[in-house]
């Protein structure tokens, strides 16, 4: 933080004492027009003119003299526009005003909507729209010769309303303002199925915005650090951006808030999360460093969970027992989750334990596996349960798919789940069937508007659903936004923009283009391109020491011709049956 030509920093200009107080925030801000005015107030009684002038990419620099201004008069009622701005933004708006009448400043009530409808919305009606976690809904002063930011939340479209009687405001600009870390998408994804290409993209935009000094879970709502939804988010990191700041921070922050014998934010299942994610950062990045300073809370957090098996082998961790919202009151679905979560975190802790040289805990991390796998679960008919299952080696996979998985196609899907869902699928050998529901379920949120993907989803929801970019004025549409949701998140309280969705993309990565990581640093990758269907495909995936390319394409005759390029310090591990050039 460069002052002057000397050479001088802030620190050194008002002291050293300023800098433990002090902590740089890294995102960017940056200026974005609004793409569409979709609706204004029309008649005498409240004006909008010239509206269109805030579709004008101009600067927010205010000036003296008011040019080519929108203006919002009150003659009897209020002056209202709802802007669009073309996708999901994390950040706020900025209001640059020439003048109003009053002398002393106008109000103006703003309302942040993640859908059209919400920001038609008033706090406290039938659907739900709230204020939690972020000001979404607010009454601000605006004077003349101002430009006056307002709001930091999760939004696409904003609705302003003059609110005083006879009161007129000159506007110049109403700009969102984007703020995001500004680093660069490294992993790609393209094939010869645009749907497809778009679904991974959405994925990792989702991510990025949510990926800001910690990661998040959601923008609007949820802006904490929920360790154990973070494990699609990290993959996805992992996937398109490589290793970030964010994600060391995110797992400190919660490691100090969880002092033991507690489990992170409240769930036990939440500490296994917690183990999942340190492992495959440690896979991507090498950095042993790191791994050796959680060891003393690795070795408590086995103890704890070494304790949570009872004699039959089956998990007993404590309550808050979880797996995820649609699974949440089906208690024997919880526990067949669990059980397989637990399984999984203690195969991680293994390795860790061999990697830091920790004998004697790799020793029971083994005596523990012997536990887990003598317990027989009941996953019912829950996918996620199963999924889990499948890949904790407790299930097998193809009689998983036949059973329970591949039916119903996208029904029964889970947005933080899916992930593991397509994962098992996979296993199975059904990559066909995983792309067809992949379409029919990351696909259906974009065939409804979607430009970041949700906290929930069930594709039933669809029926007679408008677009959340749509205003309702036919009784015989469905507000998607306002009608649905569940347990934590009903209506408009639901999330629209939820990193846990995001698993998609990874598993794109992983399972199409076939890219995985097998060694520490991302030292050895096997390639194994899987087309399922698709003509061709190609991208890239970012490791410690650039970029691992590859593309491939399937003949006529059925045979798939691929090739691939690493940095010299990444070892390919080619699969066999692909013709490799």
């Amino acid at each position: 933080m460069k002052m002057n030509n000397d050479g001088q920093s802030f620190f050194d200009m008002y002291g050293n004492n300023t800098r433990p107080a002090a902590e740089q925030d890294v995102r960017k801000r940056v200026y974005l027009c609004p793409r569409k005015i979709l609706w204004q107030t029309e008649g005498e009684g409240a004006q909008v003119e010239n509206s269109s002038a805030l579709l004008l990419d101009r600067s927010v620099q205010i000036s003296l003299e008011a040019k080519n201004p929108c203006i919002l008069r009150n003659n009897g009622k209020r002056a209202g526009v709802l802007l669009d701005f073309g996708m999901e933004i994390h950040g706020g708006i900025i209001i640059s005003a020439w003048k109003e009448s009053n002398g002393t400043g106008t109000k103006v009530r703003i309302r942040f909507g993640e859908s059209a409808m919400e920001a038609m919305s008033d706090i406290g009606d039938d659907k739900n729209a709230t204020n939690d976690h972020a000001n979404r809904d607010i009454v601000t002063n605006i004077s003349s010769m101002s430009m006056t930011p307002v709001g930091e939340t999760g939004f696409r479209f904003v609705r302003l309303d003059l609110l005083e009687e006879q009161a007129e405001l000159v506007l110049k600009t109403v700009k969102a303002v984007l703020v995001i870390k500004d680093v660069p998408y490294r992993g790609s994804f393209q094939c010869s199925d645009e749907l497809l290409n778009r679904i991974w993209y959405t994925g990792a935009y989702t991510v990025h915005l949510n990926m800001q000094d910690y990661i998040w879970d959601g923008i609007k709502r949820d802006r904490l650090v929920w360790v154990g939804d973070m494990h699609p988010e990290i993959t996805t990191i992992q996937a398109v951006f490589g290793s970030d700041k964010s994600i060391t921070r995110s797992l400190e922050f919660v490691k100090a808030e969880t002092p033991l014998p507690g489990w992170m934010n409240g769930y036990p299942a939440y500490s296994m999360w917690w183990i999942l994610i340190l492992h495959d950062y440690f896979l991507h990045t090498n950095d042993l460093e790191y791994l050796k300073s959680n060891r003393d809370y690795l070795l408590g957090l086995c103890d704890q969970l070494s304790a949570s098996i009872d004699e039959n082998g089956k998990d007993t961790t404590p309550q808050i027992r979880f797996l995820d919202w649609p699974s949440h009151a089906d208690t024997v679905v919880v526990d067949a989750g669990l059980q397989a979560l637990h399984t999984i975190a203690t195969k991680k802790l293994k390795r860790i334990f061999q990697i830091l040289g920790e004998k004697e805990y790799e020793l029971r991390c083994g005596e523990d596996l012997v536990k887990l796998r003598k317990y027989p679960a009941d996953y019912k008919d829950s996918k996620q349960a199963a999924a889990l299952l499948v890949m904790a080696g407790l299930l097998d996979a193809d009689t998983a798919n036949e059973k329970l998985l591949k039916a119903g196609g996208a029904k029964g899907m889970s947005t933080f789940m899916g992930y593991y869902i397509l994962t098992a699928r996979a296993m199975a050998g059904d990559l066909e069937g995983c792309l067809d529901c992949v379409r029919e379920y990351w696909g259906g949120m974009l065939n409804l508007g979607a430009t970041t993907f949700w906290e929930d989803f069930d594709v039933e929801w669809m029926e007679h659903a408008a677009p959340i970019d749509s205003l309702i004025k036919n009784p015989e549409e469905v507000d998607i936004h306002g009608t649905f949701g569940r347990y934590c998140y009903k209506g408009y309280r639901h999330s629209l923009c939820h990193g846990w969705a995001s698993g998609v993309t990874p598993w794109l990565t992983e399972n199409v283009l076939g890219l995985k990581v097998l060694e520490p640093g991302c030292r050895l990758i096997e390639a194994e391109p899987k087309l399922g269907g698709l003509k061709w495909v190609r991208g890239s995936f970012p490791t410690p020491y650039g970029e691992v390319r590859l593309s491939a394409r399937q003949e006529e005759d059925g045979t798939i011709h691929a090739g691939v390029t690493a940095p010299d310090e990444v070892k390919i591990r080619k699969m066999p049956g692909i013709c490799w050039e």
